[in-house]
């Protein structure tokens, strides 16, 4: 059987430090930076991903190689606001989305996806949340 891989992009990446980042560091391990197609918006102090068809459209992160995938979904399902908790439609979306690695390995990894309308946000063009350009 395949790992179960998570790719990170916002606040749970490890220069973020914060208290949500500690706990998947709790049930993952970091694999490796990487990217994925799509695009990334700026909230209200953190970003939101939402797919593209655009090839040049990239989205840079973090992959985790999780050890308890079923405890780990719970608990970020909560944090991402797309568990049976939350109202339709969810802010967040979990999918699998392929994911290259930096040394260009495809794999494929669980992405939380921005479900709300974005025509209003500010993109951050760099695709990077960590390093806003």
């Amino acid at each position: 059987m395949n790992p179960q891989l998570i790719f990170v992009y916002g606040t749970l990446r490890r220069g973020e430090s914060t208290k949500m980042h500690d706990l998947l560091a709790g049930y993952s391990e970091y694999l490796s930076a990487g990217e994925t197609q799509g695009i990334l918006y700026a909230l209200s102090g953190y970003p939101g991903m939402i797919e593209s068809s655009e090839i040049t459209d990239k989205v840079l992160g973090e992959v985790y190689k999780i050890s308890s995938p079923g405890r780990l979904f719970a608990l970020l399902d909560d944090y991402e606001a797309c568990s049976d908790k939350f109202p339709f439609p969810r802010e967040y979306i979990r999918k699998q989305l392929p994911v290259t690695l930096v040394n260009g390995e495809e794999v494929l990894a669980w992405v939380y996806l921005f479900n709300r309308d974005v025509s209003n946000l500010k993109r951050i063009k760099s695709g990077d949340y960590v390093n806003q350009q």
